[in-house]
């Protein structure tokens, strides 16, 4: 017998990576951070974010990043959590971001890409949540 399974879709979470001064980098280039976005009234509890990037360097040689995993207890309704600054160095890869989370007893995921060479000035838009520009994926 075969169980049908239902997911119910990813809403009012996403992801955004932001110009960031105090994460400039060694030679001078500005820094850029990535933050999970909660708009929903509720509370995200055992969150988990694995990030990871991958495609080809300009060469065309296959690359692939370590992937990292940050736990967030809780992220509040209606705010913002820091996940990790991004090089830019790594921005013409493809830049993964599958997010899980908790609400009740169910579970919820979903993967956020930001494509290759995405994360550049021209794409900026206010963010109103983190009151600064941005680059925003829903």
């Amino acid at each position: 017998m075969k169980e049908d399974i239902q997911f119910d879709p990813v809403e009012g979470v996403a992801m955004a990576v932001v110009p960031d001064e105090a994460a400039a980098t060694e030679d001078g280039q500005p820094g850029w951070l990535v933050y999970l976005l909660n708009y929903n009234d509720f509370p995200l509890q055992n969150v988990i974010v694995n990030s990871n990037g991958y495609g080809t360097q300009p060469n065309g040689e296959a690359v692939r990043t370590s992937t990292l995993r940050h736990v967030l207890l809780e992220v509040p309704a209606h705010s913002a959590a820091p996940i990790e600054p991004i090089d830019p160095g790594l921005f013409h890869l493809n830049n993964q971001y599958w997010v899980s989370y908790y609400r009740g007893t169910q579970i919820f995921d979903k993967k956020y890409i930001f494509v290759p060479d995405s994360i550049v000035p021209a794409n900026l838009i206010h963010i109103a949540l983190l009151n600064q520009e941005g680059i925003l994926h829903h």
